[in-house]
């Protein structure tokens, strides 16, 4: 699994649109992302393909008596014991789907969704860089996601001295705040539109000491560009879209336990069930 960055950028003077431009709508990508069904390598050596389809099919009867519907999170296999010429077919036949997610911390993580919406690949590494653990999950995101982003922030929204050119911060902040005394575990999303309000350099001071990053930063690649980051805060998202010359054209709040953007759609997870059984037959095949 190769490493890839996740760019984040925070949004400061200068983000927002002047009054007098005109209106902009958020881009439509020029091509759309398909599913297409990986091609086994032509010469595999037998052994390490048979490895890697046991293993493939190991995950797939697992995930059998898994209902998306009833729990986001189902079950994951562990990729540590296996030949490295067995893992890299694996790797090969998963491919790189539409997320990224970096974790950051003592313990850090890289997530890759495959291009079977919501088969994601976690490799975790220690403090000195070196795998820890390597392993296949499915669900609508990898559980160590919203554990890191919980674990690393506050119950409260951070007190931040209010300076004299902040407009709309102050009570922005108080809705934030509001919103996290009253929230439920895997309940609805609270959205904040920042993009709708007139915002001053100060107001973004302001939000950025009251909600600073936190350790999860993911990229969505369905729609354009989605850059998701956690914050100091718990439950509390930065959500930003980006268009094609990497510009800032929509910047939300969102107090959810995981914003919809990044997470698979349990529709999606029982198609990944019959494509995996095609695959895993086309590798017995080969």
């Amino acid at each position: 699994m190769k490493e890839f960055p996740i760019p984040v950028r925070m949004t400061g003077p200068g983000s927002q649109p002047v009054e007098d431009d005109q209106l902009q709508y958020l881009a439509m990508p020029r091509e759309m992302n398909t599913f297409r069904m990986p091609i086994v390598p032509e010469r595999a050596d037998a052994l390490p393909l048979a490895e890697a389809r046991a293993a493939l099919a190991s995950l797939l009867q697992q995930m059998q008596p898994w209902n998306p519907a009833d729990s986001p999170h189902g079950p994951r296999f562990d990729l540590a014991g296996m030949s490295a010429a067995a893992l890299e077919i694996t790797n090969q036949m998963l491919g790189e789907g539409e997320v990224s997610v970096r974790i950051d911390g003592e313990r850090s993580f890289l997530i890759q969704e495959s291009v079977f919406t919501g088969l994601w690949r976690v490799c975790a590494r220690d403090g000195d860089g070196a795998l820890a653990d390597d392993w296949i999950e499915a669900g609508t995101m990898p559980r160590v996601v919203g554990e890191a982003a919980k674990q690393a922030a506050a119950a409260r929204v951070g007190e931040v001295a209010i300076p004299p050119g902040a407009m709309n911060s102050p009570a922005l902040i108080a809705e934030i705040a509001a919103q996290m005394r009253v929230r439920r575990p895997n309940g609805a999303a609270h959205v904040i539109n920042l993009t709708l309000f007139p915002m001053t350099p100060d107001d973004h001071q302001v939000l950025t000491l009251a909600l600073p990053v936190g350790p999860v930063a993911i990229m969505s690649r369905g729609f354009g560009n989605c850059r998701v980051t956690s914050t100091g805060a718990r439950d509390v998202w930065r959500v930003q879209y980006f268009n094609n010359m990497n510009t800032l054209i929509l910047d939300m709040i969102e107090i959810v336990d995981v914003p919809e953007v990044a997470l698979a759609a349990a529709e999606d997870l029982e198609d990944t069930r019959v494509r995996l059984s095609d695959l895993i037959d086309w590798m017995g095949e080969a």
